[in-house]
């Protein structure tokens, strides 16, 4: 499996993602939402960096059940109750991504959603891998 980001000269720089990711491999990985739901289903943490630190924990737990690594994420899509919350966090949210899942970038979007399944959810995050 190869995962191979492409971040072209002529687009504004990345910062936290890729622009473009091509995958090569044999299985992919088609990983649902997930918020900051503990064990027993309920939404833990109050604010937005403890929260999505929860949720990519969740998403990175579902990955390795199915046999995948945060390298091989070529797609994940976040969804935020308040982007402006979210831009003002971005750089704490940054360092939580590089502690949890590296430096290898998916591509990825985030989207203004007015509330999620989870109501005390303020972030949802869902995925694609690729795996060999």
């Amino acid at each position: 499996m190869s995962l191979e980001r492409h971040n072209p000269a002529d687009l504004s720089p990345p910062k936290g993602f890729s622009h473009a990711v091509t995958a090569v491999g044999s299985r992919i990985v088609f990983l649902a939402g997930q918020t900051a739901l503990d064990g027993d289903g309920k939404v833990v943490g109050g604010t937005l960096p403890e929260q999505f630190e929860v949720a990519l924990g969740n998403l990175l737990t579902a990955l390795a059940a199915a046999g995948g690594t945060p390298a091989d994420l070529a797609r994940v899509t976040v969804y935020a109750t308040d982007v402006a919350d979210y831009r003002a966090c971005a750089g704490e949210l940054g360092r939580v991504w590089r502690r949890l899942a590296g430096r290898d970038y998916p591509a990825m979007a985030v989207v203004g959603a007015v509330r999620l399944w989870d109501e005390a959810a303020l972030v949802e995050l869902e995925g694609v891998a690729v795996l060999e």
